[in-house]
């Protein structure tokens, strides 16, 4: 998302500390206002370091929790295919509750230490699907008798053996596949890299995404077509038709007591409810039996009750750990495969770092907080790896949106979504509530959410040229190749015949990748066939990275390590140099600025210290 330019050239950020709201980044200082209301829709209640109530802090914490529900729901539903889990309910809520866990430790770990914006982090698509591409090899299909539920002992010593060895070598190749991800955040070689990505090369790889998921999406959906369909029609009620009606709620306050108060509940959460809704029609047709009964019946799959007493077998309390399913093996196809969804999720990164600066307030992300965020996702993908979750982490454009909508940019709000979500990943109901979820419902939200990645994707052809032929052709080619390639491989699995038993089980990976061969093809020919910047997209595409303002007081404010710790880095003369670092300022003369600066009651680092430490 490329900042908006004023006549002058200069990125028009507005970053003001000094009032209780703060103008949005594409408000102009030199137009007036329509009318009070028209200036106050482009204010921000809270920038991204005020500190907003604590109720407030919960309510919006709460609601970023529900906004990410589909994405970090959907990903443990989805691995539990390749996993050989389809009917096994208490561990796919151990997973669920996993990766809730997982997330929002990943959360306080990027909003306190890494780019330090209100950005929430969650399990990535971009390692689903290497994953499956791994898991659907030969050696790791599922044997024929998990599929039957009459014949899986969910306790039995074999059946635990199958879903947990896989998931061990999952474990092993998404943690060394992310200390690439570590090395390159923490060293600055993401800038390296983003110097040859561009438009042609981000966009068949995020619209592969979605589009290889295709068959996951029809399957879960095919188990009952009136439900799926139901269930898609309302999200696109509620989220396209229906966004802008606000719906009046029940508020109290010291000042206006009892009162009613719009809500834009349908812009907010049209996937929960849409699902919700659905998902309660199953409940109520399943109580009264017109469902069918009979496995081998059509709509047998909408049923709430397949997964047993799974809600009754699911622990009230339960604390995921490190190694939770055995040591943890790798194999040099998974590492590979593993690396290229790494590669995609960085780039998207970087696009939802300067996103998430402009509808918070902040000014553009400097350098070093860039190196540092990537890092510490990198370091979010190896907890998530020894944690067991079969993903990694990476940050949300879901709740990105969500801050323009609230019109409130303060990172506690996230630190509070992030300790929300480890207190939902420590209740094992919770996640045992999301796996009685009916396979049409799910496929009905996988037609929504997988579609919208890949407009996404395509949505990047914006900054390019696309009335070149060049251009036309690399996408095109690109597009039809991802689709082509891994689904031909897939069918044809013994044609891939090198001789060499580990170089044959990465090329099986990668060439059934769809991202990574759309992406791969993209790569190569936009950067060897001939055409210029403006062609290419890549001027535009950079105009988002261009302005680096990491020496002025408000990045300071924003972006320096909390504690303390960029102060003692500035004064160190060979540490300045570190690229996750911020470089060196007069730290005794901005520290002054800032204070004089601050309000009085407005003690920013102890409230942050104690939102962390909650």
């Amino acid at each position: 998302m490329a900042p908006e330019k004023e006549s002058n050239g200069v990125s028009n950020y507005a970053f003001t500390l000094e009032k209780r709201f703060c103008d949005l980044p594409d408000t102009k200082h030199g137009e007036a206002s329509d009318s009070s209301l028209h200036g106050d829709s482009n204010k921000l209640a809270y920038c991204v370091t005020d500190v907003p109530p604590w109720y407030l802090c919960i309510l919006l914490g709460i609601q970023h929790c529900l906004t990410a529900f589909g994405g970090i729901v959907a990903i443990p539903l989805i691995l539990s295919q390749g996993l050989c889990l389809h009917h096994d309910g208490l561990t796919q809520s151990h997973l669920i509750s996993t990766i809730f866990f997982v997330s929002g430790l990943c959360t306080l770990l990027q909003v306190t230490f890494g780019i330090r914006l209100p950005i929430l982090q969650g399990g990535t698509f971009t390692l689903l699907l290497p994953s499956m591409a791994m898991l659907s090899m030969p050696e790791w299909t599922c044997p024929a008798w998990t599929q039957n539920a009459s014949l899986v002992n969910t306790s039995s010593p074999e059946f635990i053996e199958v879903w947990q060895s896989r998931m061990r070598a999952l474990q092993g190749s998404i943690m060394v596949g992310s200390l690439f991800q570590v090395f390159v955040g923490f060293s600055g070689l993401i800038g390296l890299f983003m110097r040859f990505i561009g438009p042609l090369t981000i966009a068949p790889t995020i619209a592969l995404i979605g589009l290889s998921l295709f068959d996951s999406a029809g399957t879960s959906a095919g188990y009952h077509w009136g439900i799926s369909a139901m269930t898609t029609a309302l999200i696109i009620l509620f989220s396209q038709y229906l966004r802008h009606i606000p719906v009046p709620f029940l508020m109290y306050s010291k000042d206006k007591k009892l009162h009613t108060s719009r809500v834009y509940i349908f812009q907010i959460l049209p996937v929960l409810l849409g699902v919700s809704l659905s998902w309660l029609v199953c409940y109520i047709l399943t109580i009264y039996n017109v469902f069918p009964t009979d496995p081998d019946q059509y709509g047998y799959r909408a049923r709430t009750d397949l997964k047993g007493d799974v809600m009754g077998q699911a622990p009230w309390f339960t604390f995921p750990y490190p190694g939770q399913w055995g040591v943890p093996t790798v194999s040099l196809a998974g590492v590979v495969g593993i690396l290229a969804g790494v590669i995609s999720s960085m780039v998207e990164s970087v696009g939802d770092y300067h996103a998430c600066a402009r509808l918070s307030g902040a000014p553009p992300p400097p350098k070093h907080a860039i190196n540092r965020g990537i890092g510490i996702e990198g370091l979010g993908c190896l907890l998530a790896g020894a944690w067991g979750t079969g993903n990694g982490t990476t940050s949300y454009s879901e709740n990105v949106g969500a801050l323009g909508i609230t019109k409130v940019g303060s990172r506690m709000v996230i630190v509070a979504g992030g300790v929300l979500m480890v207190i939902m990943g420590l209740f094992g109901k919770v996640g045992a509530i999301f796996t009685t979820i009916p396979s049409p419902v799910v496929g009905g939200m996988f037609l929504v959410m997988f579609g919208v990645i890949s407009a996404a994707g395509v949505s990047n052809l914006q900054y390019a040229d696309m009335n070149s032929s060049r251009n036309i052709f690399i996408f095109g080619f690109s597009m039809f190749s991802g689709l082509v390639i891994p689904n031909w491989i897939l069918k044809n699995q013994q044609a891939i015949a090198t001789g060499v038993v580990e170089l044959d089980q990465v090329l099986q990976v990668l060439l059934t990748t769809s991202m990574f061969v759309g992406g791969f093809f993209g790569f190569i020919l936009d950067n060897t066939i001939p055409g210029s910047k403006h062609e290419r997209g890549i001027l535009a595409w950079n105009k988002a990275h261009e302005d680096d303002s990491s020496n002025t007081l408000e990045s300071g404010e924003v972006y320096n390590l909390p504690f303390g710790l960029s102060s003692y880095s500035s004064s160190s003369s060979w540490l300045r140099f570190v690229p996750f670092l911020p470089p060196g300022v007069s730290t005794s003369l901005e520290s002054d600025a800032l204070e004089s600066k601050r309000p009085l009651g407005h003690p920013e680092p102890p409230q942050l210290i104690i939102g962390v430490t909650l």
